[in-house]
This record gives structure tokens, C-alpha cells and sequence, in this order.
């Protein structure tokens, strides 16, 4: 009987191997959108432009990737590599055209697979009205600079208190992280990736389990490990104290380096901070110092499907992150259409890539989710609690009625008020916020994929 199981599990085996090459192997599909009903310049954008000045915008295309065969793909590592060749190979063709107009125009511009999109840089209402006309354009949204509700900046004058080894915070213990410890289970084997305003790599609690570094050879290597999306100013004061476009990991604001924390953590001294310290990380930068654009942004989730290096050449899925933490939102009040966002997030999950959001802090009304990513179903969206288990004043609620779905959010809680996790220049503090909830369940996540490799890639169940 045994060794019928055993031919019949050799045989599922290959089959699966096959198909998922067949599947690897075969031409992407394409799908063609209609172009959107009505005026494909989004209102707002529309209406920056009438004042005769020029604007940023994103051109989104008709041409689509059917990512339907992923589904079928079993092995986690194939099914990344198969979303990441088939939405470059439709980028590849029906950008092509476009992207040869917009050279005989001068204008500037970044285009993007994940999301069939070109971002253009100061265009005014009549080349906008131009490429909007173009047969190959479904729409254009607006890229224009979006500010985030972020807590205030880490102080440099941190209370001495704060730096006192505190333990196990009260949060990694209230959602259970120490009993998953305790049966040998940190996070080992998984890369966890945090999309936000950077990171100090250097902080104690961060450094050993950052991808780059090499202890052994008390090296680092940023390439395919780390991005910075800031390629110039975008908050308007002209200037940045990480630059841009830096080839090292860096943080502006704080927030960033305070949320991976959360999420890995550990400085091996007594600040065990993090839920899942024997995870690696990855990161990219997609706000400068809080203020960033829908183009930031879906630039950090083409890199973590298939991290490149330093340059922005050699991407390979194969060190894609396995999750995927996002504690930022992009409101559409201030100019932040949600389709395009909406394409990023669900071709990360249907490639396996578990995509964690905070659900926003402007509760506690209802229907206060309202923003991307956190609107989306493919977002596993989280709310703050306290440490009696309370719902936060601050933390969104649902339903989720900004685009009509009526959906049920947030997901799940986690622990959100008065956080203890690093700061900047090697301190820890507090701060409070759904930013702090979500790293919990990103970081519950690693630990679960590490204690179950064959729930790796399996989004929806893990999710249930």
C-alpha cells in the first residue's frame, strides 16, 4: 500500500511539474480593456492642468496580462516567475508604441509592468488630451503628490527610558509570536519586505537580518535587496537628507525603520521588538519624508516581484519576498485614483506574495477605509487595538463604500497603540497607529510560513 502511495504522489508530483512548465513556458495571454466610459483624464488632474501649467500623470494602457494559468502553477517560485515574464512581455509590446511617441515629444517618463503603466513628467492639458485620444490608452490618472497621515517624525532627543532593553513588547506577546518561538519557529526562510518612507539597515535590531549583509564576510550588497523609488523632489522643499535615488538604505522620516521593526526585529540584547526575527528583509522607498505618488508606489511592487540591482537591471523573481508589509494608504482626496494600485496588489497576490495594509487612522466612523491598499480585497487590511484588546479610536472602519463594494474591511486586528519599536539613529520609541497594527500580521505571517513551508504562496488559505 505504501508503495502505491508513494507512485501515486511521484506521479501527481509530476504532472504538477509538467503542467507548471507548460504553463512557464507558454506565451502570455493578453486582454484588451475598453477605454473608460466618459473623459479618461481623471477630474482632478484635469482640472491641475487647466491652470496652464504642467502636471505628472500615469497613462494606463488597454493591454492587459491574463495572470488566469497562475493559478495552476503549484510551486511558489515558478508562479512568480510566470506573472513576472507574462506582465513584462505585454508591457514589452503594447508600450512600444506609446513609448516612441512620448520620445518624439520630449517628454519624460517611467514606465512599469506590474501595472501596464507609463508615469509621464510635466505634460500639459493639450499633450494630456493628446495621449488620452490614443487608441492604446484606457485611462489617465493622476500622479500628482500625495501627503500621508504618518506620525510625527522620530525626536532625536529619545527619553533615555525608551532605550532600556524592555524585553518581549507587549504586542509580539499578545498575538502568541513566543509560543511559535518556542517550538523553533522565528521566520526562518522567509523574506519579508516593507514598501514605505525607507530604513535605517544599520540599526541594531535590523542589521543581521537584513538580506544584504553578509556577516561572514562583514559585507553588504544593497542589489536586488533594496530600492529607492525617490528619484527627485517630490514633497517640495528641494532637497532630502537621503537624497535620491540612493543606492543605500535610507530613512527621512522614521516611520519606515519603526515599522519593519515590528516586523523582524531583534537586537539580540534584550529589545526583542519584531514577531518574526529570524525572517529576512528587503525594502524599498516609495514616500519621501511622508509625501509620495501612485507611480512611488507601484514602483516598489514591480521591484519586490522581482527585486533588481542597483541600477535597476537583472530583475529576478526568484528572490521575490514571500510578504509584503505596507503601512501607508493613498487617498483619493488627494488625488490618488485607486485603479491602478488595485492592478499592483492583486497581480502580488497572484503571484504568492501575501500583501499586508494598514486600514487607516481616520476612524472611529464608519466607512472610514477608504484609501488603497487598504480598500482592496486582495489587501489583507488591519485594524489597531490596545493592550485591554480595544478597537483604537483612530483606527478606519468599514464597510469599504468609496468604490460601491460595500466590502467588509478591516480583515483582522492587531496591536497598534503605543508600539515600542527602532527609531532612527539606533534608539526605540513609541508610536501609535494602524502603520504599527499591520507589520503584527505581516510578521505572524513569516512565522506561520515558516513553521508550514507548504502554505508558502497559498494566500487565501493562509489568510483563512
Amino acid at each position: 500500500m505504501m508503495r502505491s502511495l508513494c507512485r501515486s504522489l511521484l506521479s501527481s508530483l509530476a504532472l504538477a511539474l509538467v503542467l507548471g512548465s507548460a504553463i512557464f513556458t507558454a506565451e502570455a495571454a493578453t486582454v484588451r480593456l475598453p477605454r473608460v466610459a466618459g473623459d479618461p483624464i481623471a477630474a482632478d488632474l484635469r482640472a491641475a492642468a487647466g491652470h496652464g501649467g504642467t502636471v505628472d500623470a500615469l497613462l494606463l494602457l488597454r493591454d492587459e496580462a491574463d495572470l488566469t494559468a497562475a493559478n495552476l502553477v503549484a510551486v511558489r517560485t515558478a508562479r512568480v516567475a510566470f506573472v513576472h515574464r507574462a506582465l513584462h512581455a505585454v508591457a514589452a509590446t503594447s508600450q512600444r508604441p506609446l513609448r516612441a511617441a512620448l520620445d518624439a515629444l520630449g517628454i519624460r517618463y517611467r514606465a512599469y509592468a506590474i501595472v501596464n503603466a507609463i508615469a509621464v513628467e510635466d505634460v500639459t492639458l493639450e499633450q494630456l488630451e493628446a495621449l488620452a485620444a490614443r487608441d492604446d490608452v484606457a485611462e489617465v490618472e493622476s500622479d500628482l503628490p500625495v501627503r500621508l497621515d504618518l506620525p510625527a517624525p522620530a525626536r532625536a532627543d529619545v527619553d533615555a527610558q525608551a532605550m532600556l532593553p524592555a524585553g518581549i513588547e507587549w504586542g509580539v506577546a499578545r498575538i502568541g509570536a513566543p509560543e511559535l518561538w518556542d517550538l523553533g519557529y522565528r521566520g526562518g526562510g522567509v523574506v519579508y519586505a516593507s514598501a514605505d518612507t525607507g530604513v535605517q539597515w544599520s540599526h541594531p535590531a535590523l542589521k543581521r537580518r537584513y538580506r544584504g549583509w553578509k556577516a561572514a564576510r562583514e559585507k553588504v550588497e544593497h542589489d536586488h535587496n533594496w530600492w529607492d523609488a525617490i528619484h527627485a523632489d517630490i514633497d517640495g522643499n528641494g532637497s532630502n537628507p537621503c537624497g535620491f535615488s540612493s543606492a543605500t538604505p535610507c530613512d527621512d522620516h522614521g516611520h519606515g525603520t519603526h515599522v519593519l521593526g515590528i516586523g523582524v526585529g531583534d537586537d539580540r540584547m534584550g529589545n526583542q521588538i519584531g514577531v518574526a526575527p529570524r525572517a529576512k528583509w528587503i525594502a524599498c522607498r516609495n514616500m519621501e519624508n511622508g509625501v509620495g505618488r501612485p507611480s512611488r508606489y507601484i514602483e516598489c511592487f514591480d521591484f519586490f516581484l522581482a527585486p533588481w540591482d542597483a541600477n535597476g537591471l537583472d530583475p529576478d523573481p526568484a528572490r521575490a519576498p514571500h510578504v509584503i508589509g505596507n503601512s501607508w494608504s493613498c487617498t483619493p482626496s488627494e488625488s490618488c485614483v485607486p485603479n491602478s494600485l488595485r492592478k499592483a496588489v492583486k497581480a502580488a497576490r497572484t503571484a504568492g506574495i501575501f500583501v499586508v495594509g494598514s486600514a487607516g487612522n481616520t476612524g472611529p466612523g464608519c466607512g472610514t477605509i477608504d484609501a488603497p491598499p487598504a480598500i482592496y480585497d486582495a489587501t489583507v487590511s488591519v485594524g489597531a487595538t490596545d493592550a485591554s484588546d480595544a478597537l483604537a479610536p483612530f483606527s478606519s472602519r468599514g464597510p469599504v463604500t468609496v468604490d460601491g463594494s460595500h466590502r467588509l474591511k478591516p480583515d483582522i486586528t492587531a496591536p497598534g497603540v503605543a508600539i515600542r519599536s527602532s527609531m532612527r539613529g539606533g534608539t526605540y520609541g513609541e508610536l501609535s497607529g494602524t502603520s504599527m497594527a499591520a507589520p503584527h500580521v505581516a510578521g505572524a505571517v513569516a512565522l506561520l510560513w515558516s513553521a508550514r513551508p507548504d502554505l508558502r504562496g497559498a494566500v487565501g488559505v493562509t489568510e483563512d
